[in-house]
């Protein structure tokens, strides 16, 4: 099996990638012939995994034209985690939070520039999640599946739009989850103890038809923050079946469904007081997988996903005045269809393409000021392409041509090369390039308070005039396997010089008509800065059943002086941090693992005005379990064990907390 935490590395080279990405990319699938051989489940528990995400080909570690992190099973279950943002925070360069209090705890790479996080994208099983209404946040994609549903976590840390288009701009996060064939049986589990948390989680997998099948339900809950109304509580269904309808044909099924209850707001904020909300989300996916030779595969996918949010309190005018209902409430759906093929030239050039058709739609009278669905259509072209150059080099070339209708189009290339310095010793240098449009929000937000047919305030008023934020990232390299302690080195070196970042800035309007000034905000291309830096990782397994982990990262923000607007975007990329995480087997089948994080001097997510760092270690005590034909495992977890931190903004923090988890399979 796999390292627990997998890491490679990736790199960056001149401004010339664009012209020749963009030729190498669409005049390749032009040619004929023959691509890859398909990858089994067992190719991904090689010595040398094999991942999918990052270029859409099946590419060994050091072969990837980027910086990976990979992270399995074992991993996930040693470190103590709930959901998949806790094992984020452990990956080099993410800052995360566990606040409720914006949408669902949230994960951001390289900055948490706002309460939402819209810069990076999260895939489960090849599908984008990120929520339309929420501005682009994929922090309720993040809770849609348990932690004891997936099979492992490919991070990719760097842009990835030349793959993923816009939404990928800082970065890609694919869970996959466990297929449905090797879930035979009975799983269960159970989670009790400190912070009001109670977790329970029953799933079953059967064969049906010549078809296997997989059923996970579960439910999550906790009292939240403390100092927070974050009470919240997390309900899934998942349902999986792979369908053989030919002998070099597959249909693969995914529908489920989630609702997230939680407490906001706060008792002393008459724009944000305590209240309860809600978010409901549903998808159905269609995979469809043909071998059409030994060398060359083609896919349809098809996905449609829908969204509510409920989000209503009451705001008390000063007397003689009125009270009125503060409400955010709305729905959202998305509907992609996408064709992808793969095809190997020669024993040197394979390349895969696609194409997607994508729409989403929103409809929220509080939000737009109107009852009319405001629809934006995607359409997608990519391709990249993998050229063994020499038996020590390889060129990965590729990019995506995109159309959205709310912005217009865009071209996001990729150029990296991969060189084998010797056996074990890769270096990546490269060059990518890519685009965030602003999100439906940012383009035509329009928040009005009217009671009674007056027109109290206006909030958000978008003028509709921002256009796309770009980064433009350059990467230096160097992947290691060591046989020194059995360990594995990942450096990577990067500088992400990013163009009209979208801020908001108040501005004033007539008061004529409505009883309060309006001071709405609007959204613009701001301040042009990079973020520069360096991430290492480092992991060993020194002697038999061991482990241990080290991550280091240091960076800096550059801006252009001349357009200085907010004083403190600096401060939301943390200056330094490091990760240590050890794992050692004991005997009579106990188990202990220690992860630690440390963040240096950083902002919060809701607030700008707070400097300090963030430390937080937990620990996790486990032992094996069997009862005949039944096995398991019982843990008593630690977080945080060193007391409170904050989290999210200086009323809340996360509090020390201890709890027992039994898991039983047969």
């Amino acid at each position: 099996m796999t390292s627990s935490l997998h890491a490679s590395c990736r790199v960056s080279t001149g401004n010339q990638a664009g012209a020749l990405a963009l030729g190498l990319v669409f005049f390749c699938p032009m040619l004929g012939a023959q691509p890859a051989p398909s990858v089994s489940e067992s190719d991904y528990l090689a010595d040398v995994p094999i991942v999918l995400s990052v270029s859409r080909l099946p590419q060994r570690l050091d072969e990837t034209p980027g910086a990976m992190t990979l992270i399995d099973r074992e991993f996930i279950r040693q470190s103590g985690a709930r959901d998949v943002v806790d094992v984020l925070r452990l990956v080099p360069g993410f800052q995360t939070s566990s606040a409720f209090e914006a949408d669902a705890p949230q994960a951001n790479y390289h900055g948490s520039f706002s309460v939402y996080s819209a810069r990076i994208q999260v895939l489960i099983d090849g599908r984008s999640v990120y929520s339309n209404y929420l501005f682009g946040s994929v922090a309720p994609g993040l809770m849609s599946v348990a932690l004891d549903d997936i099979e492992r976590i490919e991070v990719f840390r760097g842009s990835n739009s030349a793959t993923y288009g816009a939404r990928a701009m800082l970065g890609v996060v694919n869970i996959v989850t466990r297929s449905a064939a090797e879930s035979p049986g009975l799983r269960a589990s159970v989670r009790s103890g400190e912070n009001g948390i109670q977790d329970t989680q029953l799933s079953l997998g059967w064969q049906a038809l010549g078809s296997a099948m997989h059923l996970s339900v579960d439910q999550r809950g906790d009292d939240g923050l403390t100092g927070s109304n974050g009470h919240n509580r997390v309900q899934r269904a998942n349902f999986n079946a792979e369908l053989p309808v030919a002998p070099d044909a597959q249909l693969e099924l995914h529908t489920g469904w989630m609702q997230i209850d939680a407490g906001r707001g706060f008792a002393s904020n008459l724009n944000a007081p305590l209240r309860e909300t809600g978010y409901n989300s549903a998808f159905l996916q269609l995979d469809w997988k043909k071998a059409v030779d030994s060398q060359q595969d083609m896919a349809f996918d098809f996905v449609h996903m829908q969204e509510s949010f409920v989000d209503v309190s009451s705001f008390a005018l000063p007397a003689p005045f009125f009270s009125v209902d503060l409400d955010y409430s709305g729905v959202a759906s998305n509907d992609s269809l996408k064709f992808e093929a793969m095809r190997r030239l020669s024993s040197d050039v394979r390349y895969v393409w696609g194409t997607e058709l994508r729409r989403e739609s929103v409809t929220s009278r509080p939000i737009y000021n109107t009852d009319n669905a405001i629809v934006t259509n995607f359409t997608r072209l990519f391709s990249n392409v993998e050229w063994r150059a020499t038996p020590q080099l390889l060129i990965n070339a590729g990019g995506m041509a995109e159309h959205n209708s709310l912005s217009g189009a865009s071209f996001s290339p990729r150029l990296m090369l991969n060189w084998t310095a010797a056996p074990g010793h890769t270096w990546r240098v490269g060059v990518a390039r890519a685009f965030r449009p602003p999100s439906v929000f940012e383009k035509q937000g329009n928040i009005r308070y009217v009671a009674k047919g007056t027109l109290l305030q206006i909030t958000t008023l978008a003028r509709g005039q921002v256009q796309p934020e770009s980064v433009l990232t350059r990467e230096l390299g160097y992947l290691a396997e060591l046989d020194w302690l059995r360990s594995q080195l990942d450096v990577r070196v990067y500088n992400d010089a990013v163009h009209g970042f979208i801020q908001s800035v108040p501005y004033a309007l007539p008061t004529a008509g409505s009883l309060l000034a309006s001071n709405p905000r609007d959204y613009f291309n701001g301040e042009n800065f990079s973020i520069r830096g360096v991430e290492a990782q480092w992991q060993a397994h020194p002697w038999a059943g061991a482990r241990i982990g080290m991550n280091f990262e240091r960076s800096q923000m550059v801006r252009d002086e001349a357009q200085i607007i907010d004083p403190d975007l600096e401060a939301s990329v943390p200056r330094s941090a490091y990760t240590v995480s050890l794992m050692q087997q004991l005997p009579g089948g106990w188990q202990l693992a220690v992860n630690q994080r440390y963040l240096d001097t950083v902002t919060l997510p809701s607030t700008s005005n707070y400097r300090g760092s963030i430390s937080r270690t937990d620990l996790s005590l486990s032992k094996s379990l069997h009862w005949g034909s039944y096995r398991g495992d019982i843990a008593l977890i630690v977080q945080n064990a060193g007391g409170n931190v904050l989290d999210y903004g200086k009323a809340f923090a996360f509090p020390q907390r201890a709890f027992v988890t039994l898991r039983v399979q047969d």
